[in-house]
């Protein structure tokens, strides 16, 4: 008899762990999910300390530097036709001032993807505003559905009003530019 206690109340804690076991997976299910909707993890806030070019800038925080690419677009490069005024663009409005950095994740090169934002201005937005860079649909995947559709509507007002690279006449996109052999 004290053998078919200790099995039944062997049985009753079991059964209780594995409730609160699944409880907990569950919580945990829902913890994930709830988060994966979130499109930036994490914020750095620092000083830049350089602006590379038209959507990479360093952010000094404390005593790091972090490389940062400018998530959702994509400017000409250096060697392209804007690729100077659209680093100019840029550094005008951040060079020298304490950004904030909304992020999810690095990039092969190790650079931080971000959105930067000062006094609360998108400055990634701006540069599609100006149009001093292109909304990179190829990675769009990478911003909230609301910055996807504000980028999209931006760059179709740059290119309706010819503003900045807009401007020219047959435009060529940073990646195409890019498959291009280099000269020598």
């Amino acid at each position: 008899m004290k053998k078919e206690r200790i099995r039944k109340n062997s049985f009753e804690s079991i059964d209780f762990n594995c409730i609160m076991r699944i409880k907990a997976l569950k919580l945990i299910l829902y913890l994930l999910i709830f988060f994966s909707f979130s499109s930036y993890a994490a914020t750095l806030t620092g000083k830049v300390i350089r602006v590379s070019d038209g959507d990479t800038i360093v952010v000094l925080e404390g005593i790091t530097q972090h490389k940062i690419r400018l998530v959702g677009i994509d400017a000409p490069e250096k060697k392209q036709a804007f690729g100077n005024k659209s680093k100019e663009t840029l550094a005008d409005a951040v060079a020298g001032k304490t950004v904030d950095v909304d992020y999810n994740k690095r990039d092969r090169y190790k650079r931080i993807i971000g959105k930067v934002i000062y006094r609360g201005q998108d400055m990634n937005l701006r540069q599609v505003q100006m149009g001093m860079a292109w909304h990179y649909k190829q990675y769009e995947r990478e911003q909230d559905v609301e910055d996807r559709s504000r980028y999209a509507q931006a760059e179709y007002l740059a290119q309706r009003d010819r503003a900045g690279l807009w401007s020219d006449k047959a435009p060529v996109p940073p990646w195409e530019f890019r498959k291009k052999p280099l000269e020598k």
